[in-house]
Protein backbone atom coordinates (compact mmCIF):
# COMPACT_ATOMS: atom_id res chain seq x y z
CA UNK A 1 0.00 0.00 0.00
CA UNK A 2 1.69 3.56 -1.02
CA UNK A 3 0.01 6.90 -0.53
CA UNK A 4 0.32 9.82 -3.13
CA UNK A 5 -1.09 12.92 -2.89
CA UNK A 6 -4.04 11.67 -0.25
CA UNK A 7 -4.61 8.81 -2.57
CA UNK A 8 -3.55 5.43 -1.36
CA UNK A 9 -2.33 2.51 -4.37
CA UNK A 10 -2.58 -1.09 -4.05
CA UNK A 11 0.80 -2.40 -5.04
CA UNK A 12 0.71 -6.33 -6.25
CA UNK A 13 3.83 -8.02 -5.36
CA UNK A 14 2.42 -11.26 -7.76
CA UNK A 15 0.96 -11.01 -11.16
CA UNK A 16 -2.86 -12.16 -11.34
CA UNK A 17 -3.27 -15.70 -12.80
CA UNK A 18 -4.75 -15.44 -16.80
CA UNK A 19 -6.96 -18.65 -17.51
CA UNK A 20 -5.23 -20.57 -20.28
CA UNK A 21 -7.04 -22.46 -22.64
CA UNK A 22 -4.64 -24.74 -24.14
CA UNK A 23 -6.02 -25.57 -27.85
CA UNK A 24 -5.67 -28.93 -29.07
CA UNK A 25 -2.93 -30.42 -30.86
CA UNK A 26 -2.49 -33.19 -33.46
CA UNK A 27 0.67 -34.76 -35.01
CA UNK A 28 3.15 -36.24 -34.63
CA UNK A 29 4.21 -35.76 -30.91
CA UNK A 30 0.90 -35.38 -29.77
CA UNK A 31 0.63 -38.81 -30.57
CA UNK A 32 3.44 -39.78 -28.94
CA UNK A 33 2.29 -38.19 -26.12
CA UNK A 34 -1.17 -39.95 -25.21
CA UNK A 35 1.14 -43.29 -26.52
CA UNK A 36 2.87 -42.39 -22.86
CA UNK A 37 -0.87 -41.81 -21.06
CA UNK A 38 -2.28 -45.02 -22.24
CA UNK A 39 1.03 -46.77 -21.45
CA UNK A 40 1.62 -45.02 -17.92
CA UNK A 41 -2.15 -45.55 -16.81
CA UNK A 42 -2.50 -49.07 -17.82
CA UNK A 43 0.90 -50.28 -15.87
CA UNK A 44 -0.37 -47.87 -12.74
CA UNK A 45 -4.27 -48.98 -12.93
CA UNK A 46 -3.84 -52.41 -14.14
CA UNK A 47 -0.60 -53.33 -11.89
CA UNK A 48 -2.33 -53.72 -8.49
CA UNK A 49 -5.09 -56.36 -10.00
CA UNK A 50 -2.52 -58.73 -11.62
CA UNK A 51 -1.79 -62.02 -9.55
CA UNK A 52 1.49 -63.55 -9.12
CA UNK A 53 2.17 -66.63 -7.43
CA UNK A 54 -1.39 -66.38 -5.62
CA UNK A 55 -1.47 -62.92 -4.02
CA UNK A 56 -0.88 -59.43 -5.59
CA UNK A 57 1.96 -59.09 -8.10
CA UNK A 58 3.30 -55.59 -6.64
CA UNK A 59 2.12 -54.88 -3.30
CA UNK A 60 4.40 -52.76 -0.42
CA UNK A 61 2.52 -53.98 2.23
CA UNK A 62 3.47 -51.80 5.32
CA UNK A 63 1.34 -53.89 7.82
CA UNK A 64 3.11 -56.51 7.34
CA UNK A 65 6.61 -55.04 6.88
CA UNK A 66 7.01 -57.00 3.05
CA UNK A 67 7.33 -55.61 -0.50
CA UNK A 68 6.62 -57.99 -3.25
CA UNK A 69 7.13 -57.41 -6.55
CA UNK A 70 6.48 -60.13 -8.63
CA UNK A 71 9.02 -62.79 -7.86
CA UNK A 72 11.03 -60.66 -5.00
CA UNK A 73 10.03 -60.16 -1.74
CA UNK A 74 11.77 -57.33 0.19
CA UNK A 75 12.16 -56.79 4.24
CA UNK A 76 12.85 -53.74 5.96
CA UNK A 77 16.21 -54.71 5.95
CA UNK A 78 16.47 -54.30 2.22
CA UNK A 79 15.72 -50.87 1.81
CA UNK A 80 19.45 -50.24 0.42
CA UNK A 81 18.11 -51.56 -2.79
CA UNK A 82 15.08 -48.44 -2.62
CA UNK A 83 17.49 -46.23 -2.35
CA UNK A 84 20.04 -47.77 -5.23
CA UNK A 85 16.53 -47.35 -7.27
CA UNK A 86 16.06 -43.82 -6.30
CA UNK A 87 19.85 -43.10 -7.44
CA UNK A 88 19.46 -44.82 -10.73
CA UNK A 89 16.34 -42.73 -11.49
CA UNK A 90 17.90 -39.80 -10.30
CA UNK A 91 21.16 -40.22 -12.75
CA UNK A 92 18.81 -41.69 -15.80
CA UNK A 93 17.12 -38.37 -15.10
CA UNK A 94 20.31 -36.48 -15.23
CA UNK A 95 21.21 -38.26 -18.65
CA UNK A 96 18.23 -37.74 -20.62
CA UNK A 97 17.75 -33.71 -19.03
CA UNK A 98 21.21 -33.62 -20.60
CA UNK A 99 20.72 -35.23 -23.99
CA UNK A 100 17.26 -33.90 -24.64
CA UNK A 101 16.14 -31.68 -22.61
CA UNK A 102 12.71 -32.11 -20.52
CA UNK A 103 10.95 -34.43 -22.33
CA UNK A 104 10.42 -36.27 -19.39
CA UNK A 105 7.86 -33.50 -18.18
CA UNK A 106 6.48 -33.21 -21.81
CA UNK A 107 5.60 -36.66 -22.15
CA UNK A 108 5.36 -38.89 -19.11
CA UNK A 109 5.20 -37.03 -15.99
CA UNK A 110 2.25 -37.66 -13.88
CA UNK A 111 1.41 -33.85 -13.95
CA UNK A 112 1.64 -33.73 -17.64
CA UNK A 113 -0.17 -37.21 -17.87
CA UNK A 114 -3.20 -36.26 -16.06
CA UNK A 115 -3.46 -32.73 -16.91
CA UNK A 116 -3.96 -34.53 -20.71
CA UNK A 117 -6.87 -36.53 -19.58
CA UNK A 118 -8.30 -33.65 -17.55
CA UNK A 119 -8.43 -31.72 -20.64
CA UNK A 120 -10.18 -34.16 -23.19
CA UNK A 121 -13.12 -34.68 -20.64
CA UNK A 122 -12.80 -30.72 -20.33
CA UNK A 123 -12.91 -30.30 -24.47
CA UNK A 124 -15.49 -33.78 -24.97
CA UNK A 125 -17.85 -31.76 -22.37
CA UNK A 126 -17.46 -28.23 -22.83
CA UNK A 127 -16.40 -28.29 -26.49
CA UNK A 128 -13.12 -26.73 -28.23
CA UNK A 129 -10.85 -24.03 -27.39
CA UNK A 130 -12.98 -20.98 -28.47
CA UNK A 131 -16.13 -22.63 -27.10
CA UNK A 132 -14.66 -23.01 -23.23
CA UNK A 133 -13.71 -19.38 -24.08
CA UNK A 134 -17.35 -18.03 -24.49
CA UNK A 135 -18.41 -20.46 -22.00
CA UNK A 136 -16.36 -18.85 -19.20
CA UNK A 137 -17.76 -15.13 -20.18
CA UNK A 138 -21.25 -15.86 -20.35
CA UNK A 139 -23.61 -15.62 -17.28
CA UNK A 140 -24.61 -18.82 -15.82
CA UNK A 141 -27.46 -20.58 -17.66
CA UNK A 142 -28.85 -23.69 -17.31
CA UNK A 143 -26.56 -25.14 -20.16
CA UNK A 144 -23.40 -23.62 -18.59
CA UNK A 145 -24.17 -25.21 -15.04
CA UNK A 146 -24.88 -28.60 -16.93
CA UNK A 147 -21.04 -28.33 -18.37
CA UNK A 148 -19.58 -27.77 -15.80
CA UNK A 149 -21.32 -29.60 -13.06
CA UNK A 150 -20.91 -33.11 -15.70
CA UNK A 151 -16.92 -31.75 -15.96
CA UNK A 152 -15.87 -32.06 -12.54
CA UNK A 153 -18.13 -35.18 -11.46
CA UNK A 154 -15.94 -36.58 -14.77
CA UNK A 155 -12.87 -35.33 -12.70
CA UNK A 156 -13.85 -36.23 -9.50
CA UNK A 157 -14.67 -39.67 -11.01
CA UNK A 158 -11.17 -39.99 -12.24
CA UNK A 159 -9.45 -38.39 -9.32
CA UNK A 160 -11.33 -40.94 -6.80
CA UNK A 161 -10.11 -44.13 -9.15
CA UNK A 162 -6.59 -42.73 -8.97
CA UNK A 163 -6.59 -42.34 -5.85
CA UNK A 164 -8.21 -45.73 -4.70
CA UNK A 165 -5.11 -47.35 -6.92
CA UNK A 166 -2.52 -45.48 -5.40
CA UNK A 167 -3.46 -47.13 -2.05
CA UNK A 168 -3.95 -50.64 -3.46
CA UNK A 169 -0.52 -50.38 -4.06
CA UNK A 170 0.16 -50.58 -0.03
CA UNK A 171 -3.55 -52.78 1.02
CA UNK A 172 -4.53 -55.70 -0.98
CA UNK A 173 -6.77 -54.25 -3.33
CA UNK A 174 -9.23 -57.02 -3.94
CA UNK A 175 -9.90 -56.56 -0.06
CA UNK A 176 -9.97 -52.91 -0.81
CA UNK A 177 -12.48 -52.55 -2.79
CA UNK A 178 -14.54 -54.94 -0.87
CA UNK A 179 -14.17 -52.76 1.79
CA UNK A 180 -14.84 -49.00 -0.11
CA UNK A 181 -18.10 -50.90 -1.01
CA UNK A 182 -19.26 -51.92 2.49
CA UNK A 183 -18.15 -48.48 3.81
CA UNK A 184 -15.77 -50.47 6.38
CA UNK A 185 -12.33 -48.76 5.59
CA UNK A 186 -9.95 -47.74 8.20
CA UNK A 187 -9.16 -43.92 8.59
CA UNK A 188 -5.99 -44.23 7.47
CA UNK A 189 -7.02 -45.98 4.63
CA UNK A 190 -10.07 -43.29 4.22
CA UNK A 191 -7.20 -40.22 4.28
CA UNK A 192 -4.93 -41.53 1.69
CA UNK A 193 -7.62 -42.19 -0.84
CA UNK A 194 -9.10 -38.49 -0.23
CA UNK A 195 -5.67 -36.88 0.04
CA UNK A 196 -4.85 -38.20 -3.37
CA UNK A 197 -7.96 -38.07 -5.03
CA UNK A 198 -8.19 -34.61 -4.40
CA UNK A 199 -4.03 -33.73 -5.15
CA UNK A 200 -4.97 -35.63 -8.49
CA UNK A 201 -8.19 -32.98 -8.78
CA UNK A 202 -6.67 -30.03 -7.89
CA UNK A 203 -3.09 -30.35 -9.47
CA UNK A 204 -4.51 -31.83 -12.96
CA UNK A 205 -8.08 -30.17 -12.60
CA UNK A 206 -7.23 -26.20 -11.45
CA UNK A 207 -3.41 -25.39 -10.53
CA UNK A 208 -2.06 -27.54 -14.62
CA UNK A 209 0.66 -25.63 -15.57
CA UNK A 210 1.17 -23.56 -11.93
CA UNK A 211 2.63 -26.65 -11.07
CA UNK A 212 4.98 -26.78 -13.34
CA UNK A 213 5.44 -23.20 -13.20
CA UNK A 214 6.14 -22.78 -9.25
CA UNK A 215 5.89 -25.89 -7.47
CA UNK A 216 7.99 -28.58 -9.23
CA UNK A 217 11.75 -27.82 -8.68
CA UNK A 218 12.82 -29.35 -11.86
CA UNK A 219 12.64 -26.43 -13.62
CA UNK A 220 14.44 -24.28 -11.60
CA UNK A 221 17.36 -26.26 -11.82
CA UNK A 222 17.14 -27.74 -15.31
CA UNK A 223 19.81 -25.30 -16.44
CA UNK A 224 22.72 -27.05 -14.28
CA UNK A 225 22.06 -29.78 -16.94
CA UNK A 226 21.23 -28.28 -20.17
CA UNK A 227 24.66 -26.72 -22.84
CA UNK A 228 25.00 -25.75 -25.92
CA UNK A 229 24.50 -29.32 -27.12
CA UNK A 230 21.23 -30.31 -25.25
CA UNK A 231 17.92 -31.10 -27.27
CA UNK A 232 15.33 -28.94 -26.80
CA UNK A 233 12.31 -26.94 -28.59
CA UNK A 234 13.47 -24.27 -30.80
CA UNK A 235 12.13 -21.26 -32.88
CA UNK A 236 14.05 -20.61 -36.34
CA UNK A 237 14.36 -16.73 -35.77
CA UNK A 238 16.32 -16.34 -38.89
CA UNK A 239 13.97 -18.25 -40.51
CA UNK A 240 10.86 -16.69 -39.25
CA UNK A 241 11.52 -13.19 -39.00
CA UNK A 242 10.49 -10.79 -39.55
CA UNK A 243 6.79 -11.74 -38.77
CA UNK A 244 4.24 -11.17 -41.19
CA UNK A 245 0.59 -12.40 -41.65
CA UNK A 246 0.78 -11.56 -45.47
CA UNK A 247 0.41 -14.39 -47.69
CA UNK A 248 1.38 -14.90 -51.28
CA UNK A 249 3.56 -12.10 -53.25
CA UNK A 250 2.75 -9.50 -50.31
CA UNK A 251 5.26 -11.89 -48.40
CA UNK A 252 8.43 -10.35 -49.50
CA UNK A 253 11.01 -9.29 -47.01
CA UNK A 254 8.68 -11.54 -44.29
CA UNK A 255 10.00 -14.21 -42.77
CA UNK A 256 8.17 -18.20 -42.81
CA UNK A 257 6.43 -17.19 -39.39
CA UNK A 258 2.62 -15.34 -40.36
CA UNK A 259 2.41 -14.99 -36.65
CA UNK A 260 -0.88 -16.48 -36.54
CA UNK A 261 0.06 -17.86 -32.59
CA UNK A 262 -0.85 -21.33 -32.94
CA UNK A 263 2.08 -22.02 -31.51
CA UNK A 264 0.92 -20.11 -28.59
CA UNK A 265 -2.47 -21.39 -28.55
CA UNK A 266 -0.93 -25.28 -28.22
CA UNK A 267 0.97 -24.38 -25.12
CA UNK A 268 -0.43 -25.95 -21.88
CA UNK A 269 1.66 -23.23 -19.66
CA UNK A 270 0.77 -20.04 -22.07
CA UNK A 271 4.45 -19.65 -23.49
CA UNK A 272 5.46 -17.68 -26.63
CA UNK A 273 8.52 -20.01 -27.97
CA UNK A 274 9.70 -17.54 -30.10
CA UNK A 275 10.54 -15.45 -27.65
CA UNK A 276 13.33 -18.12 -26.86
CA UNK A 277 13.85 -20.78 -24.24
CA UNK A 278 11.95 -20.57 -20.75
CA UNK A 279 12.16 -21.97 -17.43
CA UNK A 280 8.33 -22.69 -18.44
CA UNK A 281 8.72 -24.44 -20.86
CA UNK A 282 8.23 -28.50 -20.72
CA UNK A 283 8.92 -29.55 -23.71
CA UNK A 284 6.10 -31.26 -24.89
CA UNK A 285 6.28 -30.78 -28.77
CA UNK A 286 2.53 -29.57 -28.91
CA UNK A 287 3.99 -25.91 -30.48
CA UNK A 288 5.78 -28.09 -32.92
CA UNK A 289 2.91 -30.01 -34.33
CA UNK A 290 0.17 -27.19 -34.62
CA UNK A 291 3.25 -24.92 -36.38
CA UNK A 292 4.00 -27.88 -39.04
CA UNK A 293 0.43 -28.16 -39.67
CA UNK A 294 0.09 -24.08 -40.74
CA UNK A 295 3.35 -24.60 -42.55
CA UNK A 296 1.95 -27.70 -44.36
CA UNK A 297 -1.30 -25.26 -45.37
CA UNK A 298 0.88 -22.61 -46.60
CA UNK A 299 3.21 -24.91 -48.52
CA UNK A 300 6.14 -24.03 -46.48
CA UNK A 301 8.58 -26.36 -45.19
CA UNK A 302 8.40 -27.94 -41.98
CA UNK A 303 10.65 -27.43 -38.78
CA UNK A 304 10.03 -23.43 -38.41
CA UNK A 305 9.60 -24.65 -34.53
CA UNK A 306 11.50 -28.44 -33.98
CA UNK A 307 13.43 -29.96 -31.65
CA UNK A 308 17.35 -28.59 -31.68
CA UNK A 309 20.07 -27.18 -30.22
CA UNK A 310 21.32 -23.71 -29.52
CA UNK A 311 24.59 -25.21 -31.28
CA UNK A 312 22.79 -26.11 -33.74
CA UNK A 313 20.82 -23.51 -34.70
CA UNK A 314 23.71 -20.99 -34.93
CA UNK A 315 25.89 -22.97 -36.75
CA UNK A 316 22.67 -24.45 -39.03
CA UNK A 317 23.68 -27.89 -38.83
CA UNK A 318 21.20 -30.91 -39.77
CA UNK A 319 20.04 -33.76 -37.99
CA UNK A 320 23.34 -36.11 -38.29
CA UNK A 321 25.31 -33.20 -36.85
CA UNK A 322 23.51 -32.75 -33.93
CA UNK A 323 24.05 -36.55 -33.26
CA UNK A 324 27.23 -36.42 -33.79
CA UNK A 325 27.68 -34.07 -30.37
CA UNK A 326 25.07 -36.43 -28.20
CA UNK A 327 28.67 -38.66 -27.04
CA UNK A 328 30.26 -35.69 -25.54
CA UNK A 329 31.97 -35.66 -22.19
CA UNK A 330 29.34 -35.17 -19.47
CA UNK A 331 26.96 -37.52 -21.76
CA UNK A 332 29.66 -40.13 -20.95
CA UNK A 333 30.30 -39.46 -17.65
CA UNK A 334 26.33 -39.93 -16.79
CA UNK A 335 26.24 -43.10 -18.84
CA UNK A 336 29.56 -45.19 -17.13
CA UNK A 337 28.01 -43.96 -13.58
CA UNK A 338 24.85 -45.27 -14.94
CA UNK A 339 25.88 -48.39 -16.08
CA UNK A 340 28.20 -48.86 -13.15
CA UNK A 341 25.30 -48.61 -10.64
CA UNK A 342 22.98 -50.65 -12.76
CA UNK A 343 25.11 -53.32 -12.98
CA UNK A 344 25.99 -53.50 -9.04
CA UNK A 345 22.16 -53.23 -8.48
CA UNK A 346 21.51 -55.93 -10.73
CA UNK A 347 24.47 -58.06 -9.60
CA UNK A 348 22.86 -57.89 -5.87
CA UNK A 349 19.83 -58.68 -6.78
CA UNK A 350 20.91 -61.88 -8.60
CA UNK A 351 23.61 -63.10 -5.80
CA UNK A 352 20.96 -62.09 -2.68
CA UNK A 353 20.15 -64.99 -0.57
CA UNK A 354 16.25 -65.19 0.42
CA UNK A 355 17.24 -66.25 3.37
CA UNK A 356 18.67 -64.45 6.50
CA UNK A 357 19.40 -64.77 9.43
CA UNK A 358 19.80 -62.86 13.19
CA UNK A 359 21.11 -64.48 16.57
CA UNK A 360 20.13 -62.79 19.69
CA UNK A 361 21.62 -64.13 22.53
CA UNK A 362 19.34 -64.52 25.92
CA UNK A 363 21.23 -62.18 28.40
CA UNK A 364 19.39 -63.40 31.51
CA UNK A 365 21.04 -66.29 30.66
CA UNK A 366 25.02 -65.16 30.37
CA UNK A 367 26.53 -68.66 30.31
CA UNK A 368 25.36 -71.44 33.09
CA UNK A 369 27.24 -75.40 33.96
CA UNK A 370 24.51 -78.04 33.49
CA UNK A 371 24.67 -81.96 33.76
CA UNK A 372 27.78 -84.23 32.86
CA UNK A 373 29.62 -80.60 33.44
CA UNK A 374 28.50 -79.54 30.36
CA UNK A 375 28.20 -75.22 29.50
CA UNK A 376 24.64 -74.22 27.93
CA UNK A 377 23.74 -70.68 26.12
CA UNK A 378 20.45 -69.56 25.08
CA UNK A 379 19.96 -68.06 22.24
CA UNK A 380 16.83 -66.99 19.72
CA UNK A 381 17.35 -67.20 16.38
CA UNK A 382 15.21 -64.69 13.91
CA UNK A 383 15.21 -66.71 10.59
CA UNK A 384 13.19 -64.96 7.41
CA UNK A 385 12.39 -66.85 4.67
CA UNK A 386 12.12 -64.06 1.53
CA UNK A 387 11.76 -66.63 -1.12
CA UNK A 388 7.67 -67.57 -2.49
CA UNK A 389 8.28 -71.22 -1.35
CA UNK A 390 8.29 -72.78 1.91
CA UNK A 391 11.01 -74.10 3.25
CA UNK A 392 12.33 -76.68 6.11
CA UNK A 393 15.66 -75.43 7.62
CA UNK A 394 18.48 -77.29 9.58
CA UNK A 395 19.85 -75.46 11.80
CA UNK A 396 23.77 -76.47 12.94
CA UNK A 397 26.04 -75.28 15.06
CA UNK A 398 30.46 -74.95 14.73
CA UNK A 399 33.35 -73.07 16.09
CA UNK A 400 34.23 -75.00 19.26
CA UNK A 401 35.12 -78.77 18.93
CA UNK A 402 31.92 -80.93 20.28
CA UNK A 403 29.47 -78.16 20.15
CA UNK A 404 25.77 -79.00 19.24
CA UNK A 405 22.43 -77.94 19.82
CA UNK A 406 21.14 -79.58 23.13
CA UNK A 407 16.99 -79.69 21.31
CA UNK A 408 15.54 -79.38 17.66
CA UNK A 409 17.85 -78.38 14.96
CA UNK A 410 15.17 -78.20 12.53
CA UNK A 411 12.72 -75.01 11.81
CA UNK A 412 9.75 -74.74 8.81
CA UNK A 413 8.73 -71.44 7.80
CA UNK A 414 6.13 -70.75 5.14
CA UNK A 415 6.86 -68.84 1.88
CA UNK A 416 7.94 -65.29 2.27
CA UNK A 417 7.37 -65.80 6.54
CA UNK A 418 9.31 -65.03 10.00
CA UNK A 419 9.98 -67.14 12.63
CA UNK A 420 11.67 -66.78 15.96
CA UNK A 421 13.47 -70.05 17.02
CA UNK A 422 14.93 -70.87 20.35
CA UNK A 423 17.31 -72.80 20.60
CA UNK A 424 20.15 -74.48 23.60
CA UNK A 425 23.32 -74.61 22.70
CA UNK A 426 25.87 -76.63 24.53
CA UNK A 427 29.78 -77.32 24.67
CA UNK A 428 32.41 -79.00 26.82
CA UNK A 429 33.74 -76.65 29.52
CA UNK A 430 37.46 -77.87 28.57
CA UNK A 431 36.71 -77.60 24.73
CA UNK A 432 36.57 -73.69 24.96
CA UNK A 433 38.32 -70.81 26.75
CA UNK A 434 36.34 -68.76 30.06
CA UNK A 435 34.93 -65.53 28.96
CA UNK A 436 33.13 -65.10 24.84
CA UNK A 437 34.50 -67.16 22.16
CA UNK A 438 33.32 -67.18 18.41
CA UNK A 439 30.81 -69.83 17.06
CA UNK A 440 28.65 -69.61 13.78
CA UNK A 441 25.06 -70.99 13.70
CA UNK A 442 24.71 -72.24 10.07
CA UNK A 443 20.96 -72.27 8.38
CA UNK A 444 20.62 -74.91 5.41
CA UNK A 445 17.27 -75.65 3.17
CA UNK A 446 17.01 -79.69 3.22
CA UNK A 447 15.24 -79.36 -0.76
CA UNK A 448 18.19 -76.83 -1.70
CA UNK A 449 21.38 -76.99 0.04
CA UNK A 450 22.54 -73.98 -2.04
CA UNK A 451 20.13 -71.82 0.22
CA UNK A 452 22.25 -71.63 3.40
CA UNK A 453 23.42 -69.06 5.43
CA UNK A 454 25.94 -68.35 8.17
CA UNK A 455 25.91 -65.55 11.23
CA UNK A 456 28.70 -65.03 13.77
CA UNK A 457 27.38 -65.22 17.29
CA UNK A 458 29.44 -65.04 20.78
CA UNK A 459 29.30 -68.57 23.51
CA UNK A 460 30.09 -67.18 27.07
CA UNK A 461 31.92 -69.46 29.17
CA UNK A 462 31.45 -68.47 33.04
CA UNK A 463 34.86 -67.90 34.95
Amino acid sequence: MSEAKGKSAVIKMYAAREEIYPREAKGRYATIRWACVWITQLVFYGLPWMNWNGRQAVLFDLEARKFHIFDLVLWPQDFIYLAALLIISAYLLFLVTAIAGRVWCGFACPQTVYTEIFLWIERRIEGARSARIRLDRQGWTVDKIVKKTSKHLAWGTVALWTGFTFVGYFAPIRSLMGAVLALSLGPWQWFWIGFYSLATYGNAGWLREQVCKYMCPYARFQSAMFDKDTLIVTYDRERGEPRGPQAGAKREGKGDCIDCSMCVQVCPTGIDIRKGLQYECIGCAACIDACNTVMDKIDLPRGLIRYSTDRALSQHWDARQIARRVARPRVLIYTALLAVIVVGFMFSLYSRTPLKLDVIRDRGSMGREVGDGMIENVYRLQIMNTAETAHRFTIQVAGIEGIALADGGVAELDAASTRAVPVRVQAARGAAHKGSNEIRFILTAEDDPSLRVTEKAVFIVPR
